[in-house]
């Protein structure tokens, strides 16, 4: 710590100060903490300060800050070269890590994949690959959902504040229709007479490129499909030769307890994004899709100048390494069980904790006002993020309401500091909800 002194790298103060003057305001920031260093699931700031990470970066870091194996990888790809441009002079682990994707996506059709940078990166070239194949033009996606905040993945993402004020006109041909979330009354049933009603009211299913759903919901609140939603999907698609895209960039790599959140269903999407966890904190994401959908766009449709850059390709392979040998989808399931457990209990002893939730180790706790849905309680949830950072953990909130707790722990936490962090949540919410 003492290097980041002498580097006059200033306090968490003196850098907000400086952020405020050089950064737009748009650019948020959930704590106004600057860091020094990460290991595993904890940070220290520029002032010395420990913190639990219960953010992963959203979701990113599933393999922790830093695991060896990822930095041993990142390192020997910049001994060797950091850049070509995949589509000026190739390199095998491109190729190679397509090839473990494909693999890893369920279904018995052949699949192929490319890569790109970010989530939205992915997501953007999921619908160029649906609307190419199926040469229609319109996209349904879902109330809650978030996919981006490209001008394109705004459009798709179903929440305006704040990801779409001020910012719209939005792209076209895209509809929004409910989520299933049984705590706010929205049935399944309401949300296929919704698609039918727009099958009806708006746009006719044979001009519908694509359906795009998160198996389990990241900023919407945590919230996971079931198996009976996500197969009523895959056979609506089925019926409308529409192509069913299934938004894996916050939900995959192991977070879920599978790869794959869609591996829990036994269903073939016909393409598939991933990100986040994928690069272990460098900058990747993928399109994964039946071979024949992902041949349809031509020569040169397809790329871009960063796009699988080496580092972060070594990177991935290295996160899917370390995935396998520490066995980190089982680790998931025990880890989110473990925190469900302990936060369900808080359920009889606070009457704000609505529900508990998760799958895998993604776990939320959603607050409302007497545990009464049509109550949300934002400033609860917010409170007690607040009250957490004081007491040294780092936790995110999100939802419709913004009032639901997510946590998104590295999967290579150990117990020790889990519970840690654990004792916060609930000491932190005692102190919020008193009196």
């Amino acid at each position: 710590m003492n290097a980041v002194t002498d580097l006059k790298t200033g306090s968490n103060a003196d850098l907000m100060a400086r952020r405020a003057a050089a950064l737009p305001r748009g650019v948020g920031q959930a704590h106004a903490i600057f860091a020094a260093r990460a290991e595993n699931a904890e940070i220290w700031d520029v002032e010395g300060r420990r913190w639990i990470d219960f953010c992963a970066g959203i979701a990113v870091l599933n393999t922790g800050h830093r695991h060896p194996k990822i930095v041993e990888a990142a390192k020997a790809q910049l001994d060797a070269y950091t850049h070509t441009c995949f589509q000026v002079v190739a390199y095998e682990g491109y190729v190679s890590l397509c090839e473990r994707l494909n693999r890893a996506v369920p279904g018995p059709t052949p699949k192929k994949s490319f890569l790109m940078n970010s989530g939205a990166e992915a997501v953007e070239n999921a619908v160029k690959v649906a609307r190419a194949y199926t040469g229609r033009r319109g996209v349904i996606a879902f109330g809650g959902g978030f996919h981006g905040r490209t001008m394109f993945t705004m459009a798709l993402t179903g929440k305006v504040d704040p990801y779409k004020l001020k910012f719209g006109p939005f792209a076209g041909d895209i509809h929004h229709v409910p989520y299933p979330d049984a705590l706010h009354g929205i049935s399944e049933a309401e949300s296929f007479a919704a698609i039918q009603r727009l099958f009806k009211w708006d746009i006719d299913p044979a001009t519908v490129a694509a359906i795009i759903v998160e198996p389990v919901q990241g900023e919407g609140g945590y919230i996971p499909a079931s198996t009976s939603f996500l197969r009523g999907i895959r056979e609506l698609c089925d019926a409308h030769g529409i192509m069913m895209i299934v938004d894996e960039v916050q939900c995959g790599i192991a977070r879920s307890g599978k790869l794959f959140a869609i591996e829990h269903h036994g269903i073939e999407p016909d393409i598939l994004t991933t990100a986040k966890g994928l690069g272990g904190g460098m900058v990747i994401s993928g399109i994964v899709g039946k071979a024949d959908v992902m041949d349809a766009a031509g020569p040169g449709g397809l790329g871009g100048t960063y796009s699988g850059n080496p580092v972060a390709v070594a990177t991935a392979h290295a996160v899917l390494d370390v995935i396998e040998e520490e066995q980190l989808t089982e680790r998931a399931m025990k880890l989110g069980e473990h925190m469900r457990s302990r936060l369900g209990a808080l359920k009889a002893r606070f009457s704000c904790v609505a529900e508990v939730r998760g799958l895998g180790a993604m776990t939320a706790v959603e607050f409302c006002h007497g545990g009464k849905p049509e109550s949300p309680a934002a400033d609860i949830a917010t409170a007690l993020k607040n009250e957490a950072a004081k007491r040294g953990l780092l936790l995110l909130n999100c939802g419709n309401y913004g009032n639901v707790l997510r946590i998104m722990i590295p999967l290579t936490i150990s117990f020790e500091l889990l519970d840690e962090g654990l004792d916060i949540i609930e000491a932190s919410l005692a102190a919020v909800t008193a009196g």
